[in-house]
């Protein structure tokens, strides 16, 4: 057994002083084969604590469903972090933010009346206590006081930028103590008067969180906390990307000196990121300030941070070292070996499977007198379609899908009209009807529900109802295609018909190793490599290459899948052994 705490302006562990120096690794961002690979990196720069959220939404996918295996398998990586000699802080708030899907809640949330996020709503309690069940009891036996590596943890998550409700945060930190967890409890929020008001609880230590200006940040959480360690439990030393940007990127050195300044104070530190990986599959989050704006994360979380996407180490990897060498007396450096990269070159896709085609293979129909979002429907991620049959002849009138989220590809008999995009407003679809009708079908991509600030009740698909001028449209079929399984797809000689469509490809790796895929020439999709969803590419930058961690490929033959919203005028993909993303 040992203890954690604080007393004065100190941090003790087994009443001996220590600064942390901690940085963030999220086990869900990284296949679990590199775990180990990563912590060592993280020890070798001279760190001691890795930190990591627990992401709600990998741990219970369905309601009542729980996992804890493979890429979830949170226990072995915390005991992976212990036996290297790292202590852990977790964050397993309901609410983590991220730039992860729904700031790691649940969808199925969204399926209930009524539901209220993040306060004092008995039904999302209960739902919360149910998640608590089931995690808490994993976490207790690696607690410090128990002998394991963790030494705090989290109660929400920067809660003051989203509320006030201290029943809410009392109720948290309520059902996390009769489950046994007596480990130091902590807050985090920004250093702004109504942050702290809002999010910090009593008898629980506040942290804040920043980039830059450490002395002015501390000394606002000094007004409201005088007498305990100061402590940014996030420092900014890189930033994540949307789509339709470009790639953030932050000088080593700007990184090194706010650090030195941090350590001279005496304060403690966890990096925000030390190593981001990658939103695979439809993980990633996205931003909405307002009611109007939406931006979607792309599938790297990169980060510019001391390790990159693929886990190797950067310029500012050795500005941190050597900064944090200052203060500590730091061993001399074993990195692991590289992990090797290769280029497998050039891969023709061999078959296409266009969805109008295959539909009904992987999809079964929904009648409804009008569209429904995906949550109704008891779907999470991916696609969703709706089509209708209009009667004719009807004018030129602009459709309007009313509460469209995210991007919509609209098809009257077969042939595409246009794009809707969420995201860019001021776009028109008109079209009229002829004398005999014509059948409109409308495939709408969930690109990241909103996982920050007011507007994180993001429902998908479309929310509301399409018109055709005045005229609300009903008798809909629906088909969700949330893409997890895509064994059923028939799949035919390449053809030149520029749909949606699957595209097949096979290659064969004669020496397993890390590589890039590069899309140049495809337009936007979502990859599956051997049935793994690698995630989305989207060619309005600023990734041009999706990571391919070696532990998903195979020696000999290999299968890639490729959903192709706009057609491929030249299905051939490359891999790579270098990640473009700038």
């Amino acid at each position: 057994m040992s203890t954690f705490h604080y007393s004065g302006f100190s941090f003790y562990f087994n009443n001996e002083p220590i600064q942390i120096i901690s940085g963030a690794i999220h086990y869900f961002r990284v296949v679990p084969e590199y775990w180990e690979d990563r912590l060592l990196k993280l020890k070798a720069c001279g760190f001691n604590t890795v930190e990591t959220y627990a992401a709600w939404n990998i741990h219970e996918p369905q309601k009542g469903q729980y996992n804890f295996e493979g890429i979830a398998d949170l226990v072995r990586f915390i005991e992976i972090a212990g036996k290297i000699g790292l202590h852990v802080i977790v964050r397993p708030s309901p609410y983590i933010c991220a730039e992860w899907e729904f700031g790691g809640m649940p969808a199925w949330l969204l399926a209930e009346p009524d539901m209220r996020l993040r306060c004092y709503h008995k039904p999302f309690l209960e739902h919360v206590d149910a998640y608590y069940d089931a995690l808490l009891p994993k976490l207790r036996p690696l607690l410090c006081t128990q002998g394991g590596p963790i030494i705090a943890m989290q109660i929400e998550n920067e809660y003051g930028s989203y509320g006030n409700d201290k029943p809410y945060l009392n109720y948290l930190k309520d059902a996390m103590i009769k489950r046994g967890i007596d480990v130091l409890l902590f807050t985090s929020d920004g250093p702004e008067d109504y942050m702290l008001q809002g999010g910090m609880v009593d008898g629980v230590l506040a942290t804040v969180n920043f980039g830059s200006r450490p002395a002015e940040a501390f000394a606002k959480l000094r007004k409201y906390q005088s007498d305990a360690p100061i402590m940014c439990m996030e420092f900014w030393n890189g930033w994540f990307d949307h789509w339709r940007e470009g790639h953030h990127t932050r000088p080593a050195q700007d990184v090194a000196e706010v650090l030195d300044e941090m350590l001279s104070m005496g304060a403690s530190v966890n990096f925000y990121m030390f190593h981001g990986g990658t939103n695979f599959g439809f993980y990633n989050g996205a931003n909405g300030h307002t009611e109007d704006s939406y931006e979607p994360t792309i599938t790297s979380y990169d980060y510019d941070v001391l390790l990159n996407e693929s886990g190797e180490p950067t310029d500012k990897y050795y500005a941190v070292r050597e900064v944090i060498a200052k203060h500590q007396k730091l061993a001399d450096i074993e990195l692991p070996q590289p992990v090797a990269k290769r280029a497998y070159g050039e891969v023709a896709m061999t078959g296409q499977a266009a969805l109008s085609l295959n539909i009904s293979r992987i999809s079964q129909p929904i009648q409804s007198a009008y569209p429904v979002p995906m949550e109704k429907l008891g779907q999470d991620y991916g696609f969703i379609q709706y089509s209708t049959f209009l009667s004719g002849p009807r004018p030129k009138q602009p459709l309007n899908i009313q509460d469209l989220h995210d991007r919509a590809l609209v098809f009257l008999d077969g042939r595409i009209l246009g794009t809707l995009d969420r995201s860019q407003s001021g776009a028109i679809i008109e079209f009229e009807v002829p004398e005999g009708g014509a059948h409109l079908s409308i495939l709408v991509e969930n690109m990241g529900r909103v996982n920050y600030g007011p507007y994180i009740k993001d429902l998908k698909g479309v929310t509301e109802g399409v018109r055709h001028g005045m005229q609300f449209l009903s008798d809909w079929t629906i088909h969700s295609l949330p893409l997890s399984d895509l064994s059923d797809l028939l799949f035919e000689p390449i053809s030149s018909h520029m749909e949606p469509s699957f595209y097949r490809g096979e290659f064969t790796v004669n020496s397993v190793a890390d590589t890039f895929l590069s899309l140049d020439g495809w337009i936007k999709g979502v990859v599956f490599v051997n049935g793994f969803n690698l995630g989305r590419y989207w060619n309005v930058g600023p990734q041009r290459t999706l990571y391919v961690p070696g532990p998903l490929l195979r020696e000999g033959s290999n299968e890639i899948i490729i959903f192709e919203l706009h057609g491929a005028a030249a299905p051939r993909i490359r891999f790579v052994d270098k990640p473009d993303l700038g």
